[in-house]
């Protein structure tokens, strides 16, 4: 129980963050998914099964915290952190190129698929004047971020895992 609370304490930490500094960093109003970010790390240590539910949580949490249409955050979390599972058997846990590398292609796909699916919704934009304003800070955010991120994940699995 205390395991989860203290997942629960950095998840909660990350959002705080997310919400309230990141809107006075951002670009056009690109910032860091700190909760992207997040989802990927985890998904690296802990694996697919895992990394899929706290994918799946933090992206409730955003969607119902954020009031955007319900189920897209849910949808690209679940997606990253199942990708990076499945990867995370077949690389170096402790080794922090790969996690900032995924960063990066999460980041990407995160984006296309939220546009694919407010495409899909009846919104009309044009998707490389957006890609040009959005796309590009957002990489350079999770750029910045993604070893933080990754590093603090890390070192709460090692701290739960020490515990048991």
């Amino acid at each position: 129980m205390k395991n989860i609370l203290k997942w629960a304490a950095l998840v909660l930490g990350l959002y705080v963050l997310q919400s309230a500094l990141m809107p006075r960093l951002a670009f056009h109003g690109a910032s860091a998914d700190f909760l992207l970010l997040f989802a990927v790390s985890f998904g690296f240590i802990r694996g697919m099964r895992l990394g899929v539910l706290m994918g799946f949580l933090v992206g409730l949490l955003q969607d119902l915290l954020s009031g955007t249409f319900f189920g897209m955050n849910i949808l690209t979390k679940m997606l990253a952190s199942f990708i990076a599972g499945l990867l995370s058997d077949r690389v170096f846990k402790e080794q922090m190129f790969l996690p900032v590398v995924s960063s990066v292609v999460a980041a990407v796909a995160s984006y296309f698929i939220l546009a694919l699916l407010m495409l899909l919704l009846g919104y009309r934009f044009n998707l490389i004047e957006n890609a040009q304003y959005m796309l590009v800070p957002f990489i350079l955010y999770q750029l910045v971020f993604s070893y933080p991120v990754h590093a603090i994940t890390r070192r709460v699995n090692e701290w739960t895992r020490e515990k048991q």
